[in-house]
């Protein structure tokens, strides 16, 4: 079972994790983000370890620092909190609100230079494209073709509903969202 010195509370705010940081606490910051997403903006000295990777490779991360993890909304980084948690880890937590928080706050990032767009605005101008496509070769080319716009509308309600994006999660394997050593 691993321990930490320092504690922590299970949720640690934007504002108080910025804090400890200034204060020179000694903090695991680990993002459980996609390649692309850490590539485009992370907290300095942030490790990468994605979500999906957490079982397999918990044991990179050091058992005497208090690990804090963080992700885009605060959803993946709470999953990864419990999963470590049920692995017998203490002094874990997630960051709430995610780097959305963090940015909203205008703290700083690191960021690489060749970092592809967020996901999101990959998936917008995907889903445009698509229903752009649909409708001109409906227009053009033959009727049924609207389809493929509708299918696209349907998509990204479904999306909206469930706040399961099928084509988020495609795109985020795509070459350009993996990380580059």
């Amino acid at each position: 079972m691993k321990t930490t010195e320092a504690s922590l509370p299970s949720d640690v705010t934007v504002a108080a994790l910025n804090l400890r940081l200034h204060a020179g606490e000694v903090l695991q910051i680990v993002d459980v983000r996609n390649g692309g997403e850490f590539a485009g903006a992370r907290i300095a000295g942030a490790k990468h370890l994605p979500l999906a990777e957490l079982a397999a490779r918990h044991h990179e991360l050091e058992g005497k620092s208090p690990v804090v993890f963080v992700c885009q909304r605060g959803q993946r980084s709470a999953c990864a909190r419990d999963q470590l948690t049920r692995l017998g880890w203490a002094g874990v937590a997630s960051m709430t609100g995610g780097m959305n928080a963090w940015s909203n706050a205008k703290l700083p990032v690191e960021k690489d230079a060749w970092a592809p767009w967020a996901l999101d605005r990959q998936v917008r101008v995907a889903a445009g494209g698509l229903v752009l496509l649909g409708v001109s070769l409906g227009h053009f080319v033959h009727p049924l073709f609207f389809g493929l716009s509708a299918f696209v509308g349907a998509g990204l309600v479904f999306a909206g509903v469930t706040d399961w994006c099928g084509m988020g999660l495609l795109l985020a394997r795509a070459p350009w969202n993996r990380r580059r050593s």
